[in-house]
């Protein structure tokens, strides 16, 4: 049963064992649109991390509504290169690791995933970094503290609650986002200005702004949401007894493949829309009132206090830590499934923590590296900034992969992307790679 699904009204029409017409569910599903969201909407709602945070609010800061134009243009994007992500797991029934290896040399997937791991342990550290400095802000105390407590509270879930409760508790997890709508109007922002500047593009050709366009790339079109999202469609297929991988039950790809979009198409602008108000309300509460430069959560939330009112520091600091419990677990789900694939391990969300040891021992290392990062005292906003520059670097060569599986005869067979979908996705690593090549560039220059 889908984790959304509501129990059944009094009055419905049954047969004599109890169970509704076939005809009468499949309606009453077509009507509840929300059953259709699930990987898509986690993965968006994810991508909103404390790494996301960190990085619109930097770029809100410091160029004010002037870069809103990245999230409409990065929106389609990120829809085509999830939805191939999305596309493999269902199609194949495994993930983007398994699915590389069949492509590549095991040198190669030994690479990608590699890259993967650093960026995800580095996004572990620097999220828990920005919750416990959000936490001691509201309740004071040492964030060091509230860092121990929420990873190991984050860690006890994944092993211990049931996958199909798990998944409840994430989709629910991605209400917090609204938080930074309330944010938004808190803020009092020009939103003629924010709408103009949302789809006439600023462009400045400097380090700086590049630099910060290429984050904001970097934390939209992340490869640990490829990753996730394909082992979550792959996780669903082993959940739900009717579903089958796609190569072997092609006649319920119509269906997935309507599903998938709308799933994506949500979950995507979801992500970019939350994003949109992140950037509107730093560019109204700091940027308007020349607060320019971010260098802690601490002084972004503090910042927005008294400018923004009481309200709007509350609703920063609760969404630092609502987005981090969600991306915490996809962080580390994303590392531990591509090491234990490389591995050759059972693995799994879906399997009891004696079922599949090494897989949650893995999980467990990623939660455990990111908390000594953590507590290491770096800088978390710029660890955070710097992980989304990191992320658009290794991206590339992650999303030619992913781009090249999709349509692939060996992986897909007759399954291939449609064209329109197949054009978004490889126009999205053509984008990171023009991006990244550009901040580089600049880099150079201006040694």
């Amino acid at each position: 049963m889908n984790p959304l699904d509501t129990t059944d009204a009094p009055g419905d029409a049954r047969d004599a064992d109890g169970h509704r017409p076939a005809h009468e569910d499949g309606d009453r599903l077509a009507d509840r649109w929300w059953t259709k969201l699930g990987p898509g909407l986690i993965t968006g709602a994810a991508d909103d991390d404390p790494s996301g945070i960190a990085t619109y609010s930097q770029a809100g800061a410091q160029y004010g509504y002037a870069v809103g134009w990245t999230l409409l243009v990065t929106f389609p994007l990120m829809v085509g290169i999830q939805l191939a992500s999305a596309r493999i797991g269902r199609i194949t029934g495994k993930g983007l690791t398994e699915t590389f290896a069949k492509l590549c040399p095991r040198w190669l997937v030994i690479g990608l995933v590699a890259l993967l791991v650093v960026a995800n342990v580095i996004n572990l550290g620097a999220d828990l970094s920005a919750m416990g400095d959000a936490m001691r802000l509201v309740f004071g105390g040492h964030a060091g503290l509230y860092v121990v407590a929420m990873a190991g509270v984050s860690l006890l879930l994944q092993i211990w609650l049931p996958y199909a409760s798990y998944v409840r508790v994430l989709k629910w997890l991605t209400l917090t986002l609204l938080a930074y709508v309330g944010v938004g109007f808190a803020a009092r922002a020009d939103w003629a200005l924010a709408l103009r500047s949302l789809v006439l593009p600023s462009m400045r050709w400097d380090r700086d702004y590049a630099t910060t366009v290429v984050a904001i790339l970097g934390t939209t079109i992340s490869p640990y949401l490829f990753f996730w999202q394909a082992n979550q469609e792959a996780e669903e297929i082993r959940r739900i007894a009717a579903d089958k991988p796609l190569a072997c039950a092609p006649e319920q790809a119509a269906a997935q493949f309507r599903r998938l979009r709308a799933d994506t198409l949500i979950g995507m602008g979801f992500s970019n829309t939350i994003a949109f108000f992140m950037i509107v309300a730093t560019a109204a509460a700091l940027h308007a009132h020349g607060v320019r430069d971010i260098e802690t959560t601490a002084q972004a939330a503090q910042a927005l206090r008294p400018i923004a009112g009481d309200l709007a520091f509350a609703l920063f600091a609760a969404g630092i830590v609502g987005t981090g419990l969600l991306a915490l677990p996809v962080l580390a789900g994303s590392a531990a499934y591509a090491v234990a694939t490389l591995a050759g391990v059972r693995r799994g969300l879906d399997r009891p923590p004696q079922g599949a040891k090494a897989f949650y021992a893995i999980l467990s290392g990623a939660m455990l590296i990111g908390l000594a990062l953590s507590l290491s005292g770096f800088n978390p906003i710029k660890a955070l900034y710097w992980s989304a520059v990191v992320n658009a670097v290794i991206s590339v060569p992650i999303m030619v992969a992913v781009m090249i599986a999709a349509s692939h005869p060996r992986i897909v067979g007759e399954l291939r992307m449609p064209a329109i979908w197949r054009g978004l996705g490889w126009l999205a690593t053509a984008a990171m790679a023009f991006a990244t090549i550009v901040m580089l560039a600049l880099q150079v220059l201006h040694r």
